[in-house]
């Protein structure tokens, strides 16, 4: 197909990883990365409008999968945005009140205009049979009573339910960034309802940790390199119950510091090295 759903993906996570290791802070991370998706899909859309589509198939896994994969991370990284210019404070009990009631709201039009849809219950349960009406150009049915803003979509690139499946895409990824941004403990993961890992919690610095953070993603160690630098922070914010707030500046403020800009990893090294010595005497 001429455009593959891994190329795509591929390309978005590149710069994302680029991104996230470049970017002075989240919020200008969120606003390269919007920048980035609108004319990703600008240019995907001067393709679709100039070369069509060569078969049903194509069209149909178009709408159903490309675009609500860049239009979904597009709308993410605008609300991202929108939050994080908007949060009154950095932390204590209004960043919480702040980031609950995002979380609520988010909560609310899930309920009021997602979950309980038949299109939602076609989507997740993986079901095609209905796939040529709702991916294909030129069946938008307007009895079904449908949003208002489809009268300002291009008919030519939208057949309404591809952005319907972005809103889903975009609303998860969302949901995940809130639940963090409130507490690595308020994340569903697994590894929380283990009570073997309750004892475990990070004794140095938040500042050694965001270092390793960053020499694991500049080393590629961790998924081949694939996972950005905020993912692997929320594994390791998981792990430790700890909360790392911006860590690009702390990253960035490491860059500048007077003497050594890698004292943790300096320090693991000749702990390390002092171990080895003390085995080989043992």
């Amino acid at each position: 197909m001429r455009h593959p759903l891994q190329t795509i993906v591929a390309e978005i996570q590149k710069q994302e990883r680029k991104l996230s290791a470049e970017a002075s802070s989240f919020i200008d991370e969120a606003y390269k990365m919007t920048i980035y998706l609108q004319e990703l899909l600008r240019a995907v859309k001067e393709d679709v409008l100039k070369e069509g589509f060569a078969s049903k198939a194509e069209e149909i896994h178009f709408f159903k999968l490309i675009k609500p994969n860049i239009l979904g991370k597009l709308i993410y990284y605008n609300k991202v945005y929108r939050i994080e210019t908007a949060c009154p404070a950095d932390n204590g009990n209004l960043h919480q009140c702040y980031f609950t009631l995002q979380l609520r709201e988010l909560k609310q039009e899930y309920k009021e205009h997602i979950c309980n849809s038949d299109f939602y219950r076609y989507y997740r349960s993986g079901r095609t049979d209905r796939d040529e009406n709702y991916y294909m150009l030129g069946n938008i049915n307007y009895y079904d009573g449908l949003n208002s803003f489809v009268f300002e979509i291009d008919p030519q690139f939208s057949t309404y339910f591809d952005y319907k499946v972005a809103k889903i895409l975009a609303n998860e990824l969302i949901y995940n960034y809130l639940t963090t941004k409130l507490s690595p403990e308020q994340n569903p993961d697994e590894l929380l309802q283990n009570s073997d890992t309750k004892d475990i919690f990070w004794t140095q610095t938040k500042n050694a940790l965001i270092e390793l953070i960053y020499a694991l993603h500049a080393a590629d160690a961790v998924s081949h390199g694939k996972l950005g630098i905020r993912k692997i922070s929320m594994v390791f914010q998981i792990l430790f119950r700890i909360s790392l707030n911006d860590i690009h500046n702390s990253f960035h403020r490491m860059k500048t510091r007077a003497g050594s800009r890698t004292l943790f990893l300096d320090q693991l090294k000749y702990n390390l090295e002092e171990y080895m010595d003390k085995e080989d005497t043992a």
